[in-house]
């Protein structure tokens, strides 16, 4: 498998090129600081008077309302949330875009599922940080960066592989390590990781950890650190050092509950159980459904969302983080 590095892409790869970042949330933010400190000409397509607007501003960068930031630019990244894509790119992006531009997604759902179907004289490419807007950023400013993934869809000019691989060297992600995948491969994946394992499977996890213990008489804030507070420790180490870091710093009497309990509470039930999930997501259903519950002001999305932060956890939680004054020192984490 061949991992792109610095000594694989030419730090002139962006020259010449001029890049409309859309949007400046999460991702956005951390993009456009980051290819402008590389050295790339960055303007940030935003509404005038918006919050990014004002937050691109106070970060040096040039701004301009979206159908102006994209008139110009040869690689039009398009990092909005998923389902804003279909209205930009119809109403801002389409009537606008130059021919032979490059439309770069950091996720490949609207490509994937027809949200977004770009005009025949443009590239379609894929940048996508395994990590968070704010990862992204700080390991940039420290010389390091995250690991990227980069697709190409629809190559017209023959570029399209250069520029997604100048732009992921441009946000750092060369320094990571950039990999190759499809648009199928990156949302299917990302998507089942999410909500199996790294979101929803963790989450509900949690949550069935604390309710065990208070429901067997075990006080809220004990249950609050052992099921959820020093999920980080463990979650740190597999990070650093997959299963064998972890073995190595945890007690004998540890790793021997984790050995004969762990497949007791994940089984071949809970395989079946992730198997469906990513059948969901492989037919289609899973996007079908999110669009229609978009479509229908997302009620059972707010019902849901209300229920997990109404949850005895997080009034525990909320009380004992007040008191760990750490954990809101700038650059923490």
């Amino acid at each position: 498998m061949k991992i792109y590095t610095n000594d694989d892409v030419s730090p002139d790869s962006l020259k010449g090129e001029r890049i409309a970042i859309i949007g400046y949330g999460s991702q956005g933010r951390a993009h456009a600081q980051n290819l402008k400190e590389s050295g790339a000409d960055v303007i940030v397509g935003v509404r005038a008077g918006g919050a990014g607007h004002t937050k691109a501003t106070a970060d040096g960068l040039a701004t301009a309302e979206i159908k102006d930031a994209v008139k110009d630019a040869t690689i039009i990244a398009l990092l909005t949330p998923d389902m804003s894509h279909a209205d930009i790119y119809k109403n801002d992006i389409e009537p606008y875009a130059p021919k032979g531009a490059a439309l770069l997604f950091a996720h490949g759902f609207s490509v994937l599922y027809g949200r977004v179907t770009a005009r025949e004289d443009l590239d379609v490419i894929l940048v996508a940080p395994k990590g968070p807007g704010d990862l992204v950023r700080r390991e940039y400013q420290r010389g390091r960066g995250v690991p990227s993934l980069f697709a190409v869809d629809r190559d017209v000019t023959g570029q399209a592989a250069r520029k997604a691989l100048g732009y992921a060297r441009g946000i750092g992600g060369t320094v990571g390590g950039v990999i190759e995948t499809s648009f199928r491969e990156e949302t299917e994946t990302d998507l089942f990781g999410e909500q199996a394992v790294l979101c929803g499977g963790t989450s509900e996890l949690i949550l069935m950890g604390f309710e065990t213990l208070t429901n067997a008489g075990y006080r809220p804030e004990i249950a609050y650190f052992e099921v959820l507070h020093e999920l980080k420790l463990i979650v740190d180490l597999l990070y650093e050092g997959g299963l064998e870091k972890m073995h190595s710093f945890v007690s004998e009497t540890c790793k021997y509950g984790d050995l004969v309990s762990g497949p007791r509470i994940i089984n071949e039930e809970t395989r079946e159980r992730m198997e469906e999930v990513l059948n969901d997501i492989q037919s289609g259903d899973f996007a079908r459904d999110w669009i229609l519950e978009n479509m229908a002001g997302r009620p059972r999305y707010n019902a849901l969302m209300r229920q997990d932060l109404e949850h005895p956890i997080e009034t525990v939680g909320r009380d004992l983080r007040s008191r760990m004054s750490w954990l809101n020192q700038k650059g923490n984490g």
